[in-house]
């Protein structure tokens, strides 16, 4: 298993291999959890599993943070194959979340067309990123919400000016010296703080690799496109329009939760679950969710790969212990809001995430309907549904919105945050994925991948080393635009073009 080194959540005297998720399934279905070993999350628990494919030692399940490491394992045939099994045991409910996917998430977890992992699902909207703006600020200002990047860049010189948190405020902030500039087809959603709706409002896709519809692959880093959001980005931070510390800063959600910054991009989950200090600082920061639209006011995104954390289960496993890690799975998503939450569900053994595709928007539509009191929780009281967490919410909303009123925006004094993780879902649910749950997306773009193909996995680390280092000289003002040109031509003359005409001649749908 990986833990977190800082989780403090487990009781005196539990473990990993004996707490409430495990002593669960012993007491309910006779499946007794041994933990191999545990490593750290992150580099301790990837190089761990690195180590156990390379000596074939892998346990009889494992939950990796990468489909590569799945595809490696599966080339040296260490995987079970789960093909029948999945269909024997695992539940309606699951089945019906991995067709909320259309097909992709079972792509994933296949090989030679058969099943060879439980896909982690997770809701589409992790990878749409959108606006994040105080909005009490833009009131303050009698500033109008943004809607494209010039709408942007008028409201950060006003907060520029005016500095509504004092010398500390920062108009957007950026990625820190943890994270991307932006997302990439191997790590394709939830980037906090990330620039990708900047590059999306010029109709760019940096980090993936595009089907041109001809049978060529080109790469969205590549595209000449780039240099105008990347030469706006750069006027922005000498301008003193983006944090001063973007690419150097420790951790860019500290001047969030400090109340110091105006605007930044975020999936759905960046209001709520991820700035809640903000809140706590400060219980009237009407932090409110936008779209960012192109000049000619289409909203573009490029859309995310169905999850990368499969469950994989040793070719060594019995057949018995192969059928108890689907029932683990079923268990899982029927039963997850019948835990003790104050203990973090990083503990159950196994643990993959598997949410609807479009939980979230479902959610958003219906708890609203909930709090028009068109329905009522008894309504979604199906614990096979889905949208396993629609009963639990449903019950809770009209408490942590009592301040609901259908003929305006929801904003931050509507809710009670007597219950901080509830406030944090429902906020996130109602604001943060509003965008997404209410407004249509004019053009979403895929990626002809989103694993590592051998020759991806041998060049690719360099390569975007090389490409993170450009971009973020030129945004920072220490290479001229002129930069942009040289990489593309290092990328392609260091591996680049091979990749592409490998995807190309391997990878194209048929």
């Amino acid at each position: 298993m990986s833990v977190s080194p800082i989780d403090t959540t487990l009781p005196p005297g539990d473990s990993a291999q004996n707490n409430q998720y495990t002593r669960y399934l012993r007491d309910n279905y006779n499946i007794n959890v041994i933990v191999d070993w545990t490593a750290a999350e992150g580099n301790d628990f990837n190089q761990k599993v690195a180590l156990c494919i390379a000596s074939d030692t892998l346990p009889d399940g494992l939950v990796v943070r990468s489909q590569s490491y799945m595809l490696k394992a599966a080339k040296s045939d260490m995987l079970y194959d789960i093909t029948d099994l999945f269909q024997q045991y695992a539940s309606s409910q699951v089945r019906g979340i991995v067709e909320s996917t259309k097909g992709r998430a079972m792509q994933m977890v296949s090989y030679n067309g058969r099943m060879i992992a439980l896909p982690n699902i997770t809701v589409t909207t992790d990878g749409v990123h959108v606006l994040n703006v105080q909005k009490q600020w833009l009131d303050q200002y009698n500033l109008p919400v943004p809607k494209t990047l010039d709408d942007i860049e008028r409201a950060a010189r006003v907060f520029k000016e005016r500095k509504p948190a004092g010398d500390q405020t920062i108009p957007i902030v950026g990625p820190d010296k943890n994270t991307k500039l932006y997302c990439n087809f191997i790590e394709s959603s939830n980037l906090s703080n990330g620039l990708d709706p900047v590059f999306q409002a010029y109709d760019v896709y940096p980090g993936y690799f595009l089907d041109n519809g001809n049978g060529t692959v080109s790469y969205g880093s590549l595209d000449p496109k780039m240099k105008e959001p990347l030469q706006r980005l750069a006027r922005w931070y000498k301008e003193g329009l983006l944090d001063p510390e973007l690419g150097s800063r420790d951790q860019s959600g500290e001047p969030v939760n400090a109340n110091q910054a105006g605007m930044r991009f975020g999936p759905w989950w960046a209001l709520g679950y991820g700035n809640g200090d903000s809140f706590k600082n400060n219980p009237k920061a009407n932090w409110q969710a936008y779209p960012v639209y192109s000049a000619g006011g289409k909203w573009n995104v490029h859309m995310k790969a169905p999850g990368t954390d499969p469950c994989l289960i040793s070719r060594k496993a019995s057949p018995d212990v192969a059928a108890a890690i689907i029932i683990m799975y079923n268990v899982l998503v029927r039963d997850e809001a019948a835990f003790d939450t104050s203990v973090a569900i990083g503990w159950y053994p196994l643990r993959t995430v598997a949410a609807a595709a479009d939980e979230t928007e479902y959610e958003y539509k219906e708890l609203i309907k909930v709090l028009k009191g068109e329905t009522r929780p008894e309504d979604y009281k199906n614990p096979m549904s889905i949208y396993k967490l629609m009963y639990h919410d449903a019950q809770l909303i009209k408490g942590v919105v009592p301040g609901y009123t259908p003929s305006r925006e929801l904003n931050v004094e509507d809710f009670s945050m007597a219950n901080a993780g509830d406030f944090n879902r429902s906020y996130a649910i109602l604001i943060g994925d509003r965008p997404y749950a209410t407004v249509p997306i004019d053009k979403e773009v895929y990626s002809v991948t989103y694993s590592m193909t051998d020759l991806l996995e041998q060049r690719w680390p360099n390569l975007w080393k090389m490409e993170s280092e450009v971009m973020l000289k030129i945004i920072t003002g220490q290479a001229d635009i002129s930069a942009f040109d040289k990489f593309v031509s290092d990328w392609k003359a260091q591996g680049g073009q091979g990749i592409l005409d490998d995807l190309a001649a391997n990878y194209l749908k048929k």
